[in-house]
């Protein structure tokens, strides 16, 4: 590592800001898991216990137990903070009172199920954000959550489970968290913990088994909970080193350091970088040090730096550049600072003369880096990226007197000021006057108006203050060194100054630089549409370079044009091949490049670590090469974000597509199963009733009637089937178009009634409609058809002689309609997917008869007509509720 000898090691002052922000907050652990039913709540309880017996004050905010026994009898001994009781849509919610909590201000409160949405009326709609209030009230907070939940790997576990996950906890509030524990299960344990009824109820667990707890699923969930807590623990540790000023690497984990300058040999040594993290499972860095000899770099040099730091982020890893002088502390110092625990460097090709006289970086790191693996890689220069195939015009701007000849009246003002010191000051110090005339010439011009300054000033200082006088003579051999000496002194002076004004200059450049491409990259990130993100890259790219911008993408095998700015067509036979040759070879063409160079317009292609995703095409006004070498690097940073947010879309559209084709395969499955069963079940029994009619003629007429009874009553189940199945398909193909009116509700909950009196013959049917309900613009046949099958679903479901009740209220603005039963209700695990096509709740170890469809039906019909429907449980005893509603028309109460 760095001389400990040298200048003593200084705490980060980020770092210390971090840890004195987080001393007035109160302290947050977050048990995390893989999956429900691991044990974060039980563990949680348990730490919580041993607090208390602590003498610490620890009061429970919230605790779902979902019935768990074991959890259940944790919770006795604590102290309860009432729940706050939230009515919505004829429900009776609970929610954590926070203001209550805030209030009696424990020491520790416990909050279970962090990623919760509040009720409407809450204080906030998130839970987490309750959490927050808290913490920053200096209470100290337990919580629980499982993976699944996280923000950024939201569709990452969408991709392994097929499930998406609606409530969500942003990643920064995890990574704020001071303690996080893992509570780990093996799948096969937590599996055996579903099989015994100890997460969920039996049906519920059956199918979770099937869907959500395969071994496959639960392993994967596994690997995402230890990798994201890892990772905090790996920031977490950095923090600590930073803050408390150690030298490191701590040998907690492995982090790569790879060293890249101008030398053709970078790429190769990025390669290797990424080989060595791929083996260890480690971040790795590409680091740059930019020193006052990178300014004199020729543009191939720059170019393959660029690339190289291009390349690291296309395979993943992260690209730094850094300003610094001596290149070894430099490096070493950084890799202190962020406990990198290898350091990947390219070997010197240099002559061993050369390193005994000026030293070798590559030795110099090799001797301090103490405990730091070093790796000194030969590299294969076969291995460096292409020379640039496109022609780049001059950067440098055309020759301007200006700065020179105000660089001579900077002296001449100085020669005068020095004419009257001279009358008071020693000839020695009038020197003084001509050296700052220097100074201000570097400072203001650079180093060639500094040059000149200095030789005016040794010329005007011969001439006008060292005997002979307006002369360049010297007699006095005094004088003759004093000269020479002032002349090194403003060489030096002005190189130097020079050179830290080049330094702030392209320091200022590349600041600009990095805040338009992060702008850049964040408005890319926002955009979800393909159209909108691709006005945005050509918008963003021709205000940037001051070109005309077109972009083509494939589509169909042949590449098409999608966006132009400012907008126009591509008529041009010699454009459209070029851009059809960049596509296909994954190379520049047209204007400038080898290649086509009689086109109108440069194309070049847009890649990612995939491939060419795009070609994006540059043309403007000016003669010659479209773009300085600077210009074309930032063009080359400004092309990889946009192909990274292009293929964001694609790999967006691919993943819905390969949802819709499974869930189309799912849904054929599903229908060929209902089919096959459901269909076919009252077939048999028409079938069966059939043949009795026909070959037993001694039969009585009590038993015809009840044949008779039978094939009616089967008939009109296939005929509601059928029904289902065809409005399912009318909604599905959008030819669903209501009949909207202005109709009573009464009359078409008694319509409804009579229609299903034969599949409520076995239960008590209770109404219960506000007088004086206001009319509502529906669909009659259609609501009917909606009041039918949630009937249909009641009776099915409810054991007979129970009562289904219909209940019409008023509700402001809103009529709401709700069917009650008395049945077994709907576990909560379901809640969600009943009104899905196909699915059916399976109670027990039966299922009801039915294609699945009625309640989808409902919803399609209720929300084609301006409604909402929604499921739930009843909160008076058991039993199910479905509540309907529907905007109440203003002139029908007039």
């Amino acid at each position: 590592m760095p001389d400990q000898k040298a200048e003593p090691k200084r705490p980060d002052p980020e770092a210390l800001l971090r840890e004195v922000a987080t001393e007035t907050r109160g302290h947050l652990k977050v048990f995390l898991g893989a999956a429900p039913g691991v044990g974060k709540t039980y563990e949680m309880l348990l730490s919580a216990a041993a607090q208390r017996r602590a003498g610490v004050d620890v009061v429970i905010g919230l605790i779902e137990t979902h019935g768990r026994v074991e959890t259940e009898a944790l919770v006795h001994g604590f102290e309860i903070v009432r729940l706050r009781q939230l009515d919505y849509n004829g429900r009776h919610l609970r929610e954590m009172d926070l203001d209550a909590v805030l209030a009696r201000k424990p020491a520790l409160v416990l909050v279970d199920e962090l990623a919760h949405t509040n009720a409407p009326g809450s204080r906030h709609p998130k839970r987490y954000q309750d959490v927050e209030d808290l913490l920053a009230a200096g209470i100290d907070v337990y919580t629980a959550v499982n993976i699944q939940h996280l923000e950024s790997l939201n569709d990452v576990v969408q991709q392994i489970t097929r499930i998406k996950v609606r409530e969500t906890v942003p990643d920064a509030f995890l990574d704020h968290a001071d303690e996080i524990e893992v509570i780990d299960l093996t799948p096969a344990d937590l599996i055996q913990r579903l099989k015994e009824g100890k997460v969920y109820v039996p049906g519920t667990a059956e199918r979770a088994l099937t869907h959500y707890f395969s071994a496959g699923n639960l392993t994967a969930l596994r690997e995402l909970a230890l990798r994201r807590t890892a990772q905090r623990v790996d920031q977490q540790l950095l923090t600590h080193m930073q803050a408390h000023a150690i030298s490191g690497p701590w040998s907690a984990g492995d982090r790569i350091l790879v060293v890249v300058n101008e030398h053709p040999k970078a790429a190769a040594l990025v390669r290797y970088a990424r080989r060595m993290a791929e083996r260890l499972r480690a971040p790795w860095t590409a680091l740059y040090v930019e020193t006052p000899r990178s300014l004199r770099l020729n543009e191939a040099a720059r170019d393959r730096i660029a690339e190289a730091l291009r390349m690291t982020e296309r395979l993943g890893g992260e690209a730094v550049t850094m300003p610094g002088r001596e290149l070894a502390g430099e490096i070493l110092d950084y890799a202190a600072k962020n406990n990198f625990s290898h350091i990947v460097i390219g070997r010197s090709r240099r002559s061993r003369l050369h390193e005994l006289i000026f030293g070798s970086i590559t030795s110099e790191i090799v001797r301090r880096a103490g405990n730091v693996a070093v790796h000194v890689v030969t590299g294969d220069e076969k291995g460096a990226p292409a020379a640039k195939t496109v022609d780049t015009r001059p950067a440098a701007a055309p020759f301007d007197v200006r700065p020179y000849l105000i660089t001579a009246a900077v002296v001449a003002v100085a020669l005068g000021c020095g004419e009257v010191l001279a009358r008071f000051l020693n000839v020695q110090n009038v020197a003084l006057v001509f050296l700052t005339a220097v100074l201000v010439s570097a400072v203001a011009f650079g180093l060639s108006a500094a040059l000149f300054a200095s030789l005016l000033s040794v010329l005007a200082f011969n001439l006008f203050f060292l005997p002979p006088y307006f002369s360049i003579t010297i007699s006095d051999p005094e004088n003759v060194v004093a000269l020479f000496f002032f002349l090194v002194v403003a060489l030096v002076a002005s190189n130097l100054t020079a050179s830290v004004r080049a330094q702030a200059l392209v320091a200022r450049q590349r600041a600009r630089t990095t805040e338009d491409l992060y702008l850049f990259s964040r408005k890319l990130a926002g955009i979800a549409s393909m159209d909108d993100l691709l006005w945005a890259i050509s918008s963003q790219v021709a205000s940037m370079l001051k070109v005309r911008v077109v972009l083509f993408l494939p589509e169909n095998g042949s590449l098409e044009l999608k966006t132009a700015w400012p907008p126009e067509d591509v008529a041009e036979e010699a454009d459209l091949a070029a851009a059809k040759w960049s596509w296909e070879s994954s190379r520049p063409a047209g204007r400038g490049a080898d290649t086509m160079p009689g086109a109108r317009r440069l194309f070049l292609p847009m890649r990612t670590g995939r491939g060419s995703v795009a070609v994006i095409g540059i043309d403007s006004d000016k003669q010659g090469p479209l773009l300085t070498p600077d210009e074309r690097r930032l063009l080359d940073a400004l092309s990889d974000q946009a192909a990274l947010a292009i293929e964001r879309i694609n790999l967006s559209k691919d993943f819905d597509k390969a949802q819709r084709a499974a869930e189309r395969d799912r849904l054929q499955a599903a229908l060929l199963t209902s089919i096959s069963h459901d269909l076919r079940t009252p077939l048999a029994s028409i079938l069966g009733a059939a043949d009795g009619l026909a070959g037993l003629p001694d039969l009585t007429v009590d038993d015809r009637k009840a044949l008779l009874s039978t094939i009616q009553e089967e008939a009109e189940r296939l005929n509601r089937f059928i029904a289902n199945l065809l409005d399912m398909t009318k909604l599905e193909s959008g030819a669903v178009t209501p009949n909207m009116g202005l109709v009573d509700v009464s009359e078409v909950v008694g319509s409804t009634l009579r229609r299903a009196e034969r599949i409520l013959a076995g239960h008590r049917v209770e109404t219960a409609l506000d007088p004086g309900l206001p009319m509502v613009r529906i669909d009659p046949v259609l609501f009917e058809q909606v009041l039918f099958n949630l009937l249909d679903n009641a009776a099915k479901y409810a054991p007979a002689g129970t009562i289904i009740s219909m209940e019409g209220r008023r509700a402001g603005n809103l009529v709401s309609l709700r069917i009650l039963d008395e049945g077994p209700g709907i576990p909560q695990a379901d809640l969600e997917h009943v009104f899905d096509k196909f699915y059916r709740v399976r109670k027990a170890d039966s299922q009801r008869a039915g294609t699945g469809l009625g309640l989808a039906i409902c919803r399609g019909f209720v929300e084609a007509m301006g409604g909402t429907i929604e499921a739930g449980n009843r909160a008076d005893r058991p039993g199910a509720v479905f509540t309907i509603t529907l905007p109440a028309q203003a002139e029908a109460t007039a």
